[in-house]
Protein backbone atom coordinates (compact mmCIF):
# COMPACT_ATOMS: atom_id res chain seq x y z
CA UNK A 1 0.00 0.00 0.00
CA UNK A 2 1.27 3.49 -0.62
CA UNK A 3 1.49 6.24 0.95
CA UNK A 4 -1.68 8.14 -1.10
CA UNK A 5 -3.81 4.87 -0.44
CA UNK A 6 -2.58 5.17 3.36
CA UNK A 7 -3.86 8.72 3.79
CA UNK A 8 -6.64 8.44 1.88
CA UNK A 9 -7.41 5.60 4.68
CA UNK A 10 -6.83 8.05 7.46
CA UNK A 11 -9.16 10.45 5.97
CA UNK A 12 -11.56 8.12 5.32
CA UNK A 13 -12.36 6.14 8.68
CA UNK A 14 -11.87 8.78 11.13
CA UNK A 15 -14.42 8.00 13.39
CA UNK A 16 -16.23 4.14 14.10
CA UNK A 17 -18.97 5.24 12.44
CA UNK A 18 -16.90 6.09 9.11
CA UNK A 19 -16.07 2.22 9.03
CA UNK A 20 -17.84 0.13 6.44
CA UNK A 21 -20.67 -2.01 8.41
CA UNK A 22 -21.13 0.28 11.35
CA UNK A 23 -23.63 2.60 12.19
CA UNK A 24 -24.71 4.76 15.32
CA UNK A 25 -26.05 1.37 17.34
CA UNK A 26 -23.19 -0.77 16.68
CA UNK A 27 -20.03 2.23 17.31
CA UNK A 28 -22.79 2.37 20.85
CA UNK A 29 -22.12 -1.33 21.46
CA UNK A 30 -18.18 -0.96 20.17
CA UNK A 31 -17.49 1.62 22.91
CA UNK A 32 -19.52 -0.02 25.17
CA UNK A 33 -17.12 -2.83 25.56
CA UNK A 34 -13.93 -0.04 25.18
CA UNK A 35 -13.38 -0.07 21.53
CA UNK A 36 -13.71 3.90 21.29
CA UNK A 37 -11.56 4.69 18.31
CA UNK A 38 -10.26 3.02 14.93
CA UNK A 39 -7.21 2.54 16.25
CA UNK A 40 -8.69 0.16 19.00
CA UNK A 41 -10.69 -1.62 16.24
CA UNK A 42 -7.68 -2.47 14.14
CA UNK A 43 -6.19 -4.38 16.52
CA UNK A 44 -9.34 -6.38 17.66
CA UNK A 45 -10.12 -9.89 16.67
CA UNK A 46 -12.80 -11.06 14.88
CA UNK A 47 -14.28 -12.70 18.25
CA UNK A 48 -14.60 -9.26 19.93
CA UNK A 49 -16.38 -7.75 17.93
CA UNK A 50 -18.77 -10.55 17.66
CA UNK A 51 -18.89 -10.51 21.47
CA UNK A 52 -20.64 -6.82 20.91
CA UNK A 53 -23.20 -8.46 17.98
CA UNK A 54 -21.58 -7.63 15.23
CA UNK A 55 -21.68 -10.58 12.41
CA UNK A 56 -19.01 -12.51 12.00
CA UNK A 57 -18.78 -11.26 7.92
CA UNK A 58 -19.17 -7.33 8.82
CA UNK A 59 -16.52 -8.07 11.56
CA UNK A 60 -13.53 -9.30 9.24
CA UNK A 61 -15.24 -6.25 6.88
CA UNK A 62 -15.07 -3.70 9.80
CA UNK A 63 -11.47 -4.84 10.62
CA UNK A 64 -9.92 -4.86 7.73
CA UNK A 65 -11.00 -1.27 7.42
CA UNK A 66 -9.86 -0.18 10.21
CA UNK A 67 -6.41 -1.54 9.61
CA UNK A 68 -6.22 -0.29 6.18
CA UNK A 69 -6.35 3.73 8.13
CA UNK A 70 -3.72 2.46 10.55
CA UNK A 71 -1.35 0.99 7.51
CA UNK A 72 -0.75 -2.06 9.74
CA UNK A 73 1.27 -3.02 7.02
CA UNK A 74 4.76 -3.27 5.16
CA UNK A 75 6.53 -0.44 3.42
CA UNK A 76 9.02 0.38 1.16
CA UNK A 77 11.49 2.16 2.54
CA UNK A 78 11.04 5.16 -0.09
CA UNK A 79 7.70 5.07 1.34
CA UNK A 80 8.98 5.20 4.72
CA UNK A 81 10.89 8.44 3.94
CA UNK A 82 7.67 10.48 2.53
CA UNK A 83 5.89 9.21 6.01
CA UNK A 84 8.55 10.24 8.12
CA UNK A 85 8.82 13.91 6.36
CA UNK A 86 5.52 14.47 8.33
CA UNK A 87 7.44 14.11 11.60
CA UNK A 88 7.48 17.78 13.39
CA UNK A 89 10.22 18.31 16.94
CA UNK A 90 8.44 20.93 19.33
CA UNK A 91 10.83 22.63 21.28
CA UNK A 92 11.32 21.62 25.40
CA UNK A 93 11.97 25.66 25.57
CA UNK A 94 15.69 24.34 26.76
CA UNK A 95 18.22 24.69 23.75
CA UNK A 96 20.74 22.39 25.35
CA UNK A 97 17.82 19.67 25.96
CA UNK A 98 16.94 20.15 21.92
CA UNK A 99 19.93 19.76 21.25
CA UNK A 100 20.35 16.13 23.54
CA UNK A 101 16.95 15.25 21.68
CA UNK A 102 17.84 16.01 18.14
CA UNK A 103 15.45 18.67 17.79
CA UNK A 104 12.85 18.62 20.20
CA UNK A 105 10.52 16.31 21.20
CA UNK A 106 9.69 14.16 18.17
CA UNK A 107 5.93 14.15 17.07
CA UNK A 108 4.33 10.37 16.15
CA UNK A 109 6.03 8.99 18.93
CA UNK A 110 6.83 8.56 22.47
CA UNK A 111 8.94 10.37 24.79
CA UNK A 112 9.88 8.99 28.23
CA UNK A 113 11.39 11.21 30.57
CA UNK A 114 12.44 9.91 33.89
CA UNK A 115 14.51 10.28 37.60
CA UNK A 116 14.35 11.12 40.83
CA UNK A 117 12.24 13.63 42.62
CA UNK A 118 12.47 17.19 42.12
CA UNK A 119 14.59 16.54 39.32
CA UNK A 120 12.25 18.47 36.90
CA UNK A 121 10.30 15.84 34.62
CA UNK A 122 7.09 17.74 35.74
CA UNK A 123 8.23 21.41 34.97
CA UNK A 124 9.77 19.96 31.52
CA UNK A 125 5.86 18.92 31.11
CA UNK A 126 4.06 21.50 32.30
CA UNK A 127 6.60 23.35 29.83
CA UNK A 128 5.98 21.86 27.01
CA UNK A 129 2.10 22.61 27.27
CA UNK A 130 3.15 26.32 26.68
CA UNK A 131 5.70 25.42 23.95
CA UNK A 132 3.03 23.38 21.61
CA UNK A 133 0.92 26.35 21.78
CA UNK A 134 3.80 28.35 19.59
CA UNK A 135 3.92 29.57 16.11
CA UNK A 136 6.12 26.60 14.22
CA UNK A 137 9.00 29.03 13.08
CA UNK A 138 9.09 29.24 16.96
CA UNK A 139 9.76 25.58 17.68
CA UNK A 140 5.39 25.07 18.97
CA UNK A 141 3.33 23.37 16.53
CA UNK A 142 0.31 25.94 17.20
CA UNK A 143 -1.85 23.70 18.86
CA UNK A 144 -2.38 22.69 22.53
CA UNK A 145 -2.16 20.36 24.96
CA UNK A 146 -4.27 16.75 27.17
CA UNK A 147 -2.32 16.94 30.07
CA UNK A 148 -2.81 13.31 32.29
CA UNK A 149 -1.52 14.06 35.75
CA UNK A 150 -0.71 10.84 38.01
CA UNK A 151 1.16 12.10 40.60
CA UNK A 152 -0.65 15.83 41.70
CA UNK A 153 1.41 17.57 40.53
CA UNK A 154 0.25 19.99 37.63
CA UNK A 155 0.33 23.21 39.22
CA UNK A 156 -1.94 26.09 36.61
CA UNK A 157 -0.16 28.62 38.70
CA UNK A 158 2.70 27.57 37.91
CA UNK A 159 1.82 28.08 33.60
CA UNK A 160 0.19 32.06 34.79
CA UNK A 161 3.83 32.46 35.94
CA UNK A 162 5.64 31.09 32.74
CA UNK A 163 3.95 31.58 29.50
CA UNK A 164 5.21 35.54 30.00
CA UNK A 165 8.71 34.05 28.95
CA UNK A 166 6.88 32.68 25.90
CA UNK A 167 5.26 35.72 25.44
CA UNK A 168 1.91 33.66 26.04
CA UNK A 169 -1.38 35.38 27.74
CA UNK A 170 -1.38 33.43 30.69
CA UNK A 171 -5.71 32.83 30.82
CA UNK A 172 -5.18 32.15 26.79
CA UNK A 173 -2.80 29.69 27.38
CA UNK A 174 -4.52 28.25 30.19
CA UNK A 175 -8.04 28.07 28.02
CA UNK A 176 -5.46 25.40 25.29
CA UNK A 177 -4.40 22.78 28.42
CA UNK A 178 -7.10 19.80 28.52
CA UNK A 179 -6.41 18.38 31.94
CA UNK A 180 -7.31 15.42 34.16
CA UNK A 181 -6.07 13.59 37.35
CA UNK A 182 -5.77 9.86 37.34
CA UNK A 183 -6.17 8.36 40.71
CA UNK A 184 -5.77 4.51 39.26
CA UNK A 185 -3.95 3.16 36.86
CA UNK A 186 -7.55 1.55 35.61
CA UNK A 187 -8.55 5.79 36.04
CA UNK A 188 -5.86 5.96 33.86
CA UNK A 189 -6.45 3.38 31.27
CA UNK A 190 -9.98 5.14 31.10
CA UNK A 191 -8.86 8.60 30.30
CA UNK A 192 -6.58 7.34 27.89
CA UNK A 193 -9.02 5.66 26.15
CA UNK A 194 -11.91 8.56 26.48
CA UNK A 195 -8.18 11.11 25.33
CA UNK A 196 -9.03 10.80 21.51
CA UNK A 197 -12.91 11.98 21.51
CA UNK A 198 -12.03 14.76 24.11
CA UNK A 199 -9.15 16.24 21.88
CA UNK A 200 -11.55 16.22 18.91
CA UNK A 201 -13.94 17.79 20.83
CA UNK A 202 -11.73 20.49 22.05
Amino acid sequence: MGSEQMEYYKAKYQTLEDLPGVGPATASKLREIGFRTVEVVATATIRELVSAGIGETTATKVISAARKSMAITFVRGDELVKLRSNIRHLSTGCSSLDQLLGGGIETQSITEFYGEFGTGKSQICQQLCLTVQLPTELGGLDGGALYIDTENTFRPERIIQIAPRFNLDPDEALRKIIFAEAYTSNHQTVLLENADEVIKEN
